[in-house]
């Protein structure tokens, strides 16, 4: 009997590396291009993975990061979780960006499937 392929919690999973200087340059450039004032941006935590789903290197990268609103003030952390493609020129994709507590539950879930675990520290590092 036939059954129907699950998803494997492990296929999220990855294997945490270093944030080097290379990659929170990729990093850090792709979250202010979704920023208000990108200028402003002030980063919390920071983790890094790497995971090779269907034979494409990813890293996967998951943090935290405040910067002023259209206003002139900061707005609060938002979690965000994004993606880095070494083989493809180290493309930048942001998969998510918390706004609310219910993104910001949605991006932390992520994170954590991940094994990437990010708390909600108040951003006080300038990257």
């Amino acid at each position: 009997m036939a059954t129907t392929p699950q998803p494997d919690a492990g296929d999220q999973r990855v294997n945490p590396i270093p944030f080097s200087l290379a990659l929170e340059e990729i990093v850090t450039s792709g979250i202010r291009q979704h920023l208000p004032d990108p200028a402003s941006a002030r980063f919390g935590t920071v983790l890094a993975g790497e995971r090779t789903p269907s034979g494409r290197r990813e890293i996967v990268v998951c943090g935290t990061v405040s910067a002023k609103t259209s206003s002139g003030v900061y707005g609060g952390d938002k979690a965000f979780v994004a993606k880095v493609y070494p083989d493809a020129g180290s493309s930048f994709e942001l998969v998510a960006m918390s706004d609310t507590s219910e993104t910001r539950h949605i991006v932390g879930s992520t994170c954590s499937a991940a094994g990437l675990p990010i708390a909600d520290p108040s951003p006080k590092t300038q990257l």
